[in-house]
């Protein structure tokens, strides 16, 4: 799935910025059609929820409309016309005009819609979207939603972030000749000093296929032809953690030796491989220090921002970090193109976050007593997480940052039902790519004897809250308990990492004792972590629990959402912030020694 770009050949209009917003509680006749009445403007890229002064936007559950106006570029006649979608939560009906013109299901992948029988060069149409928030069993992340006696409707879910939603990304007009480049996979390799890139082009109409890998001055370094292949470079600079490379691999579509289509892809020639016990990034072994975060922050909710993006990457550069989880979602593609070019590591997330129906909010226990199943999570469920692991592993392939894919967050593996539900997932994946290995998170309640899937992965990625949820206050009793639960993951013969750690800080409480909540107690805390970290030989990396406070739904244990960041919600530095950069300024991407 390429992302639109400008090339020799292909246009694009971005589409941001202020639109016409309603709700469907707003709205009055034929919601899907005409123009929206109403006043009300909205920014895109962002979600919709904090914009406003308005409880019933906020807490709405439903559908809501955007609507502008938008001019096609004159010179666009005789090309196909698509408007992208980076993403919309959770799914979007499409109309140009008032004739529906695509629909997608899936909050966190993009989407292409092709407008060109609706449109006319030069010319003006109104560009309508309606994007649906609610989750039910048959979603990705499931949700349960419940229908009020006013008319409205309620949602619940089981996953610990806010539900923001709307048009959280970029929105482009964009153009494609009418032959066309529709995708590329690229795979790297090396031998000694010899690079290797092989290629695999998917075309739109019949054209002659070339290449070319240019390096980072701009010198061509290998070129071919054909729609498959593979280049050799001599003296190869490979892609590294915290030393990117990128080559650029130039793809042309010939027909009777005109141009008919170009593609610029960036190529990071690296390798990842588990072997044993190790994690390894070009043959070397490579130990994760870095956090899971959240696209979270003020009135944005989970809206992309280039200033957020630059910032936050600063603040992991401070305290050390080679590494995150896009948790618990695809984040916006800019954050991978941005880390392919900054050298970060990234462990790839689906959506599938929610899926134990014995939690909520991480830590309460539900009504239902499993979670897979006909009437719970079955097969429209499962098929849903097939299509998301689809348009994910299409999107972010080719991103050399991405060297890991976990395909679950705390899932209910303990349950005797999901080994059926997941091992098609694993399938599907290790299909699509079979060159990165696979994890997923796995929950307090899964354990090294109850566990049922824990087999069908490479990474044994371990959530672990012992001194906060499980003898809150009593870090040394949670150091046994710790020391006791990674001992029992030897036997896998695996790499361990812990994907989740941490305690709620507010900031400015302190104490002398270890008063949870203080940022006393966090930094103790993640100090006793690393302390057990370190006695483990099979042990490959540590992923704080959160980068960053982020925005919750309501709860008697969340003030003013969760509080687990090393940052504040603003990015101001916590005490727990200052004893990882202590920690991992002290050493480099290879495991620290006792």
């Amino acid at each position: 799935m390429l992302k639109p770009k400008i090339t020799a050949t292909r246009e694009q209009v971005s589409l941001d910025g202020l639109w016409a917003f309603a709700t469907d509680a707003q709205v009055s006749g034929d919601a899907f059609a005409g123009r929206l009445d109403t006043k009300l403007e909205v920014a895109v890229p962002a979600s919709y929820n904090d914009q406003f002064a308005d409880a019933a936007i906020r807490d709405h559950v439903g559908w809501v409309f955007y609507q502008r106006e938008v001019r096609v570029p004159r010179g666009w006649a005789g090309e196909r016309i698509l408007v992208r979608f980076d993403s919309a939560t959770h799914a979007a009906k499409v109309y140009a005009g008032d004739a529906l013109v695509g629909e997608h299901i899936g909050g966190y992948t993009p989407f292409d819609v092709d407008v060109t029988d609706h449109v006319t060069a030069g010319e003006v149409f109104r560009l309508t979207v309606a994007v649906d928030n609610r989750l039910t069993f048959e979603t990705i992340p499931p949700g349960i939603v419940t229908d009020n006696a006013d008319g409205t409707q309620s949602q619940e879910y089981k996953h610990d972030f806010y539900n923001y939603a709307g048009l959280a990304r970029s929105v482009r007009l964009h153009s494609l000749p009418q032959t066309h480049i529709s995708d590329i996979t690229v795979v790297t390799d090396y031998e000694g000093t010899t690079g290797r890139v092989s290629y695999d082009v998917e075309a739109s109409g019949t054209a002659e296929v070339t290449v070319e890998l240019r390096d980072e001055d701009g010198a061509v370094v290998a070129t071919g032809t054909g729609a498959s292949g593979a280049l050799e470079i001599a003296d190869v600079t490979l892609w590294r953690p915290g030393a990117a490379y990128l080559y650029e691999l130039v793809v042309r579509l010939d027909v009777g030796g005109v141009v008919a289509d170009e593609y610029v892809q960036t190529v990071g020639v690296r390798t990842v491989e588990v072997r044993g016990t190790e994690f390894l990034i070009n043959g070397e072994p490579f130990y994760f220090k870095g956090f899971g975060k959240h696209e979270d922050t003020a009135i944005r909710g989970k809206g992309h921002d280039d200033a957020f993006l630059v910032h936050d990457f600063q603040l992991l550069d401070w305290v050390g970090a080679n590494s995150f989880r896009t948790s618990h979602y695809p984040y916006a593609e800019d954050v991978l193109e941005y880390a392919d070019r900054q050298g970060m590591v990234i462990i790839d997330e689906t959506a599938a976050v929610g899926l134990n129906m014995l939690i909520e909010a991480g830590i309460t226990k539900s009504k239902l007593k499993y979670t897979f199943g006909p009437d719970v999570l079955g097969e429209a469920s499962q098929a849903a997480l097939l299509q998301h692991v689809r348009e994910l592993i299409a999107r972010d392939k080719n991103h050399p940052s991405v060297v890991m894919w976990s395909l679950i967050n705390e899932p209910a593996s303990n349950d005797a039902g999901s080994r059926a539900y997941f091992e098609p997932i694993v399938e599907l994946a290790r299909e699509l790519d079979p060159t990165r290995p696979l994890t997923y998170s796995l929950v307090m309640f899964a354990n090294a004897e109850n566990d049922v899937i824990v087999d069908l992965f490479d990474v044994i990625s371990l959530n672990r809250y012992y001194g906060w949820y499980i003898t809150p206050g009593d870090l040394k009793t949670a150091e046994q308990y710790l020391r006791m639960d990674l001992a029992t993951w030897e036997k896998f013969g695996k790499p361990v990492m812990m994907t989740e750690y941490g305690a709620d800080t507010q900031p400015g409480a302190h104490s002398i004792w270890d008063g949870p909540w203080t940022e006393e107690y966090q930094a103790n805390l993640l100090d006793m972590y690393h302390r057990v970290f370190d006695e483990v030989p099979y042990f490959v990396g540590e992923q704080v629990w959160n980068f960053a406070d982020f925005q919750t739904s309501n709860g008697t244990h969340r003030v003013e959402g969760n509080k687990k960041g090393a940052f504040t919600r603003d990015r101001k530095p916590k005490a727990g912030a200052h004893a990882l950069r202590r920690r991992w300024t002290s050493f480099g991407d290879a495991k620290p020694q006792n």
